[in-house]
């Protein structure tokens, strides 16, 4: 993610002359503006002369040993002729010459022998990176176990145990999601440089410090090693960012509420934001972030979507914490992470219960009327409640920062997990919410409230637009909730939703305006154009690069002078985003989609090559290659690419998908409908897929043989708007009255105020 980022400025001069001097008095020399130093980096150790209590808390932090060479001192695993089998291959750690090897299955299937060039990490759990020659650092998939071993510790084990992969898959070690240079480098070292060349497809990624020091968060720290030495009157004192938002700040118990105020808002969240870096789910844009800089100038954040979250904002991929946190009430009320976190060790400032009481009455909270198990018990932590852990990596239990309430009455309605159950494996959740019920004499409710939302969006009910905009509208919810219902407005556009985008496409908080500009992508070109333009010159990059993409499909005639001046700089930097992470088929895929709605096919077409030359199974790069073809009535060409494509991933519904519907502009409907069929088959949970069959089926008046994918289909996604829809109008069609209502009615309970939906029943004479 790491290489440079193309910035392009226009420079304006004024040919008028200077005044000359008068006769009557003497030139006065030009005043010399002061040379801006810009800080560079200058090492831990520099920093340990100074402040040498928090550089002894700091080397006991896992920040410290985050990567390190290998040698005597880093590594943990054994490498006394150990091995380890998995999947039919038995790997074999050994020592030679005082450097450590691994002899194991490489990218061809063949054993061979690769040195260990670095440790990665420390606990739970340690992993092993090799280098190869032309840049790539891979990390072994097969990691070292560092729990004690009466925990189960002290052994190899494999990262993915349940599934079986070989050299030909992508999670295979020395593949591209193992890649330390694109997936963790940015966070496990300081001021890396990824260094990628597009032309030999190598790297020569650099870094200013091998782990993560003083430096990572507090930005780099030559100016203020200057400072110190004279301490000249500077409020700065020479750093880049001041952690000052808990300066003088005082946390005060209502003793009838039982939690803590905070004696003045936080409004910096300046701690947050740095931590964000490597604690988000992000993808990176630009590289040389320091510490102080603007967070989506350099990353995208995640927000709360299905397969990263639960509709509840639950952590269910690895999220690392951000993403969770900003939903907190804690987060409301102003809690930073150093509130909890000593900021050199990471260690908690203190044990057990006792961080919370910082801020809680434990009469009130650490109290069996509160937590309902005995003191000491497992229930009775409070983290056990309000902070329960997944599991990542086989071995590595993370906690969940969100600090909810716990709600399995929403497990019983969504599906969703609990921290009751989670404890009380042996019950199930309406037996939790029966016990909470009874206790409370309701059911509890906390303070995030969208997870009914959510869920519509996600299973996309008929009325989850009108949901979403609520959430939208609703300031008492968490900003990144408002931000993913925005986002999710997307597929559910219409002139009501459309409305709930305006404020937050003016918010203050950039995430806000960057979820809401994505949304709009399905509007026509002058909404489109009228809603974006001015996030051309946001002034966060994150949210000027997806304008361009929003915008990209809309010729320059439509612009006005000053907005195609915008959109060319927004433009640039798109790209230069794309060329930052060229070495991934992802980037390549996206730039040349760009290339191919601003109409430059051949450039479009080089790009989309190329991604699928770099990564022959990444499918939106044939999808969206065969798309440039459709566009240019090159159809045939386009069967061509999605055949080579199947090829290689024969059952990639994708693939069956968008080569069904290519089959049908070229005339052949029987085998247009097969590849549909095959589509809807492999991916039942995508109701679009059984949808675009069934009209199928009903264009070649197959229509009993619609309604019946239609209602295969439904028994899965039981609120689909678009098939409830179709089963409505093809059962009015072939004289079903009875069922046409039916359709309708569902309809029209899964969303009230859908016009459609009353239309369909007036014209069938509901009453």
């Amino acid at each position: 993610m790491l290489a440079a980022l193309i910035v392009i400025a226009t420079l304006w001069w004024t040919s008028r002359e200077p005044p000359k001097p008068s006769a009557k008095s003497p030139a006065q020399p030009t005043a010399q503006k002061p040379a801006v130093v810009v800080p560079t980096f200058v090492g831990s150790a520099a920093c340990a002369e100074c402040h040498r209590a928090e550089t002894e808390a700091w080397k006991t932090s896992q920040h410290a040993r985050a990567m390190q060479h290998a040698n005597d001192k880093t590594v943990l695993g054994d490498f006394n002729n150990a091995s380890f089998s998995y999947n039919g291959v038995t790997s074999n750690f050994f020592k030679r010459d005082g450097k450590y090897f691994v002899r194991t299955d490489a990218a061809d299937g063949k054993l061979a022998d690769f040195e260990i060039r670095y440790t990665f990490g420390v606990y739970p759990l340690q992993q092993y990176l090799t280098e190869f020659p032309d840049g790539r650092v891979q990390a072994l998939s097969i990691a070292w176990d560092a729990r004690a071993k009466d925990q189960g510790g002290q052994r190899w084990f494999h990262l993915y145990p349940n599934e079986k992969v070989d050299f030909r898959d992508e999670l295979h070690w020395t593949g591209r999601q193992q890649n330390w240079n694109f997936m963790c480098a940015d966070c496990h070292s300081i001021d890396v440089r990824k260094n990628y060349d597009a032309a030999t497809n190598s790297f020569k990624t650099t870094w200013s410090e091998i782990t993560v020091g003083c430096e990572a968060c507090h930005g780099p720290g030559s100016a203020h090693a200057a400072w110190a030495k004279t301490k000249p009157a500077d409020p700065t004192l020479g750093l880049t960012v001041r952690f000052d938002e808990r300066r003088d700040v005082t946390w005060t118990i209502d003793p009838a509420k039982g939690s803590a105020l905070r004696s003045r808002p936080n409004d910096a969240h300046t701690e947050v934001e740095v931590c964000a870096q490597c604690h988000a789910r992000r993808a990176q844009i630009a590289e040389n972030y320091s510490a102080g800089k603007p967070f989506l100038d350099h990353y995208r954040p995640s927000l709360l979507t299905p397969g990263l979250y639960y509709p509840d904002g639950q952590q269910r991929d690895e999220v690392y914490i951000w993403g969770s946190f900003l939903q907190s009430k804690m987060h409301r009320a102003g809690v930073t992470c150093s509130d909890c976190h000593a900021p050199h060790s990471a260690k908690l400032r203190a044990e057990g219960n006792a961080v919370c009481a910082q801020c809680h009455l434990p009469a009130r909270y650490d109290s069996p009327k509160h937590h309902f198990h005995k003191p000491g018990a497992k229930g009775s932590a409070c983290v056990d409640c309000h902070m329960p852990q997944t599991t990542y990596m086989v071995i590595d239990p993370r906690r969940d920062h969100s600090l909810r309430v716990p709600r399995p009455d929403q497990s019983v309605s969504l599906g969703v997990p609990n921290a009751c159950t989670g404890c009380h494996a042996d019950k199930d959740a309406a037996w939790a919410a029966g016990v909470l019920e009874a206790r409370l004499g309701h059911q509890p409710q906390g303070f995030q409230r969208f997870a009914g939302t959510l869920a519509a969006a996600a299973r996309g009910d008929a009325g989850a637009g009108a949901m979403l905009a609520a959430l939208v509208g609703d300031p008492s919810q968490p900003a990144i909730a408002r931000a993913s219902a925005a986002q999710a407005i997307g597929d559910a556009l219409s002139p009501q939703t459309l409305e709930a985008l305006r404020a937050p496409l003016a918010a203050a908080d950039p995430v806000l305006r960057l979820a809401a500009l994505s949304a709009l992508e399905a509007l026509p070109a002058e909404q489109r154009l009228a809603l974006a333009a001015p996030l051309l010159e946001d002034p966060v990059r994150a949210v000027r690069v997806e304008a361009a993409w929003i915008l990209s499909s809309i010729p320059d005639a439509s612009f006005s002078s000053a907005q195609k001046a915008a959109f060319a700089r927004a433009a640039a930097e798109y790209e230069a985003v794309q060329r930052t992470n060229f070495d991934r088929p992802e980037a390549r895929t996206s730039l040349g989609t760009f290339y191919a709605r601003r109409e430059r096919v051949e450039a479009a077409e080089e790009a989309l090559r190329s991604a699928i030359a770099l990564e022959p199974r990444h499918v939106p790069a044939y999808v969206n290659l065969a798309d440039l073809y459709r566009s240019h009535a090159r159809d045939a060409e386009g069967e061509a690419i999605l055949r080579e494509g199947l090829a290689i991933m024969p059952d990639d519904p994708t693939l069956h998908h968008v080569l069904g519907l290519t089959l049908v502009r070229l005339k052949r409907p029987e085998d247009a409908l097969a590849e549909l069929a095959r589509a809807a088959a492999l991916a039942p949970q995508d109701a679009r897929f059984a949808y675009v069959y069934a009209v199928g089926l009903y264009s070649q008046k197959k229509l009993q043989e619609a309604l019946a994918e239609i209602d295969r289909a439904l028994a899965r996604h039981p609120t689909d708007r678009n098939l409830l829809l179709a089963g409505a109008s093809i059962s009015r069609e072939s004289g079903a009255r009875e069922r046409a209502l039916d359709y309708a009615r569902r309809l029209a309970k899964a969303a009230p105020q859908d016009p459609q939906a009353q239309q369909l029943l007036r014209s069938l004479g509901a009453q």
